[in-house]
C-alpha cells in the first residue's frame, strides 16, 4: 500500500496542483483527464478539521482492500476517525465474500474506522446509516433519484450504484463504501450495476462526492452516538424507512446456511431488521442477501 502525498502526483512543476503550466511525464496520473487523481492535501484541509469525526485521511495509489487496511489499523489501536481511500483497489470485498473491482480512478473505494460508545446491539444500524450518508448527498449533487436496498446497496431504479460493507473488529467498526462514479457501460462488472456517469449525473468529479459523503456520514454518526444508538430518537429510523425501496417489494432473501425466503418486505424495524411477510407468517431478518423480485 503506497500513500500519495501532495508531492507524489507525478507533476514536474514548482506549483504542483496550482494554476500554472505543468509539464507532465508520460506516467502522469493526469493523463486521463476524465479521471483525475484525488488531491490528498485539499481533502485533508476540507475534512480533517479538528471539529468533526475524521482525524486522519490517507489516499493510497493502490491497495488490495481498504477494509482490510483499516481493520489492521483498528487492531493496532489506531484512533477513531481514520479514512483510507484507494485510487485502485485490487481485492475489494462485498457481502458473502464477493469480489469488487473497478478501473483506476473510476469510482470511490474507501473505508473508515469507528469506535462506537453506543451499545454493541445497536451497531447493526451503522451500515444503514452509511447508506443514508451516501444516498442523500449523492442525490443532491447528481440530480438523480436514489434509493436504498436493505441492507447495503444504493440503487438508481434497480441498478446498483454503490455498495457498503461493515465489519466488527474487536471494539471497532470498519465501514467500507464503494461508489461507481465515471464507470462506462463497457466497464460494468454486471448488467445490473451502474454509475453516476451512465445515469447522466450533474457531477462526475469524485472529490465533491467524497467530501459530501464523509461530511454527512460524520454528522449522522455523531447523532447516532449522541442518542446512544437509539435510531428512532436520532431520526435515523424514519429517514431510513423513507429512503428504503425494499419496503413494499416482493423479495427473495438468501439467509445464512443458504436458506431462501420469499415474501413481501413490509418494514424495517427499530433495530434495523427487515420484516418479511411470507405465506406462512412474518419473519424478522438481521442479515441476508436480498433480491427485489420484479
Amino acid at each position: 500500500m503506497m500513500e500519495i502525498d501532495s508531492t507524489h502526483a507525478g507533476l514536474d512543476a514548482q506549483e504542483g496542483l496550482g494554476g500554472d503550466f505543468v509539464r507532465q511525464p508520460v506516467t502522469s496520473p493526469w493523463r486521463d483527464l476524465d479521471r483525475p487523481p484525488l488531491r490528498p492535501a485539499a481533502l485533508r484541509g476540507a475534512l480533517v478539521t479538528g471539529e468533526g469525526v475524521w482525524t486522519e485521511l490517507r489516499v493510497v495509489a493502490e491497495t488490495g482492500s481498504t477494509n482490510a487496511d483499516v481493520a489492521a489499523a483498528a487492531r493496532a489501536g489506531t484512533a477513531e476517525g481514520l479514512v483510507v481511500v484507494a485510487e485502485l483497489q485490487t481485492a475489494g470485498r462485498g457481502r458473502a465474500d464477493r469480489t469488487w473491482q473497478a478501473p483506476l480512478r473510476s469510482g470511490l473505494a474507501l473505508s473508515v474506522l469507528l469506535r462506537p460508545t453506543a451499545p454493541r446491539e445497536t451497531w447493526g444500524w451503522l451500515p444503514l446509516v452509511a447508506g443514508l450518508a451516501v444516498a442523500g448527498p449523492v442525490a443532491d449533487l447528481s440530480g438523480l433519484e436514489l434509493g436504498l436496498k436493505w441492507p447495503n446497496d444504493v440503487l438508481v431504479a434497480d441498478r446498483k450504484l454503490a455498495g457498503l460493507l461493515a465489519e466488527v473488529v474487536d471494539d471497532a467498526v470498519v465501514l467500507g463504501i464503494g461508489l461507481n462514479v465515471s464507470l462506462r457501460e463497457d466497464e460494468l462488472p454486471v448488467p445490473t450495476a451502474t454509475s453516476l456517469a451512465i445515469e447522466g449525473s450533474e457531477v462526475v468529479d469524485r472529490e465533491p462526492v467524497l467530501r459530501a459523503v464523509l461530511r454527512d456520514l460524520g454528522r449522522r454518526y455523531r447523532t447516532f452516538e449522541e442518542h446512544r444508538g437509539d435510531a428512532g430518537a436520532a431520526g435515523l429510523h424514519h429517514a431510513y424507512r423513507s429512503a428504503c425501496t425494499t419496503i413494499g417489494r416482493a423479495v427473495r432473501v438468501t439467509l445464512p446456511g443458504d436458506r431462501v425466503l420469499e415474501g413481501d418486505a413490509v418494514d424495517v424495524d427499530s433495530s434495523g431488521r427487515l420484516v418479511v411477510r411470507t405465506a406462512t407468517g412474518t419473519e424478522t431478518l438481521a442479515a441476508g442477501d436480498v433480491v427485489h423480485v420484479r
